[in-house]
């Protein structure tokens, strides 16, 4: 995309972007609920200093360069709009977190951005795709960062407009963080001389370099959860399922920019891109294919994880049913001892008990041989009972 001499646009009348015949583009919207606020550290004043108009609250910076170099900071998306067409061969570079819908459609009216790319913008949520509309394009992004302390990757949304002379962006989440891309391309104004297509690259790089503490941290936990399931921890199965679901997000975030660069490399000689900015652009392709190789190494190494754990779970079941089996062999065992002594002590006692009754009219109370005769029945029933219950095992 090469420069070109900017003139004042006429305001042009969309019915989709001015319901009741509408506004100049260059005029203040109408007022808007405040936004959520954005990540710590970002400004939200003017360059002056002073707070920004209460429907310019999204606007994070605003500049106007020219090359290379930033030649204004207006405080409001219509002083930007006014400076921009001040500037013989300038570039304005907006960047905004969560817009109102005003917002957008004052971006709209101005740059004559597609209603579609519009409609993306508004509702965040899109998948990672490259759009050209015209002599715009329009790309989205899905950034992510590693929380340590969480253990746990969050994902951010970011939608870019790139034209002729400017660069839009709307960030629907902390990451990434576009005022060290900005910072970033400011100390290297021979790369910013380069256009928007330049600063399209810088926040493709920013956005992939950010995939990197992502990565290692994702290493880290499939590392863990080796252990952990080895191990035999319960919670195992848990963080595999978070991780995997992750890893799905992950993969639909960096799949789609593998095709995207494709899409960019092949339009290099179309629209004269820059050979410097060619390079870069390849080197970020690089990093991308081998990020997103490494997704799907983990979404795979997840799965012969859950597969293994699966296994060894079902083996811990096992030997643990096995366990009980036996305890409850052996408690049978020791029941059959009981039950056969407690049968052979229980002769004799019968045997006493009977010739201890005190009956006058009892037989053999007068026989001589009696005593003997009830200790040898005694003992013929007690040895009579261990052989059968050793026959049989219970002894």
């Amino acid at each position: 995309m090469s420069e070109r001499r900017r003139t004042p646009r006429p305001t042009r009348r969309y019915p989709w972007l001015r319901p009741g015949g509408a506004n100049r583009a260059d005029a203040a919207p109408h007022p808007a609920p405040a936004p959520p606020g954005p990540p710590h550290g970002e400004q939200r004043t003017a360059a002056d200093g002073t707070p920004r108009e209460p429907d310019e609250r999204s606007v994070v910076d605003a500049a106007v360069y020219r090359d290379g170099r930033r030649v204004g900071t207006p405080g409001t998306l219509a002083a930007t709009y006014r400076r921009l067409r001040e500037e013989t061969g300038a570039m304005a570079w907006i960047g905004l977190y969560r817009p109102s819908e005003t917002e957008l459609l004052s971006l709209a009216a101005e740059f004559d951005l597609h209603k579609l790319a519009i409609e993306d913008a508004m509702e965040a949520h899109q998948r990672p795709k490259l759009e050209r509309y015209g002599e715009t394009l329009f790309v989205v992004l899905r950034a992510a960062r590693y929380l340590d302390a969480l253990e746990e990757v969050d994902f951010g949304e970011l939608h870019v407009f790139v034209g002729p002379d400017f660069v839009i962006t709307v960030r629907h989440g902390a990451a990434p963080d576009l005022s060290a891309v900005r910072a970033r391309m400011e100390s290297t104004p021979e790369l910013l001389a380069l256009g928007p297509e330049a600063v399209l690259y810088a926040i493709l790089d920013a956005a992939v370099d950010g995939y990197a503490p992502v990565v290692a941290g994702v290493q880290n936990d499939i590392d863990e959860i080796e252990t952990e399931v080895f191990r035999g921890d319960p919670e195992a199965s848990r963080r595999i399922y978070e991780l995997s679901r992750e890893m799905v997000e992950f993969q639909r975030a960096t799949r789609p920019l593998v095709g995207m660069l494709h899409g960019l490399m092949a339009g290099f000689d179309k629209y004269g891109t820059d050979e410097e900015l060619q390079r870069y652009l390849r080197d970020v392709a690089d990093h991308v294919t081998h990020t997103s190789e490494r997704v799907d190494g983990f979404r795979f190494a997840l799965t012969d994880i859950l597969a293994v754990n699966a296994t060894l779970v079902t083996q811990q079941q096992n030997a643990e049913m096995r366990a009980l089996a036996e305890a409850g062999f052996e408690q049978n065992e020791e029941v059959k001892k009981i039950s056969a002594w407690a049968a052979i002590l229980f002769a004799p006692t019968l045997v006493g008990t009977i010739y201890g009754m005190n009956f006058t009219h009892m037989p053999e109370l007068d026989w001589v041989w009696g005593y003997p005769f009830a200790v040898a029945l005694m003992a013929v029933v007690c040895v009579s009972l261990y052989i059968i219950f050793k026959r049989k095992d219970w002894l």
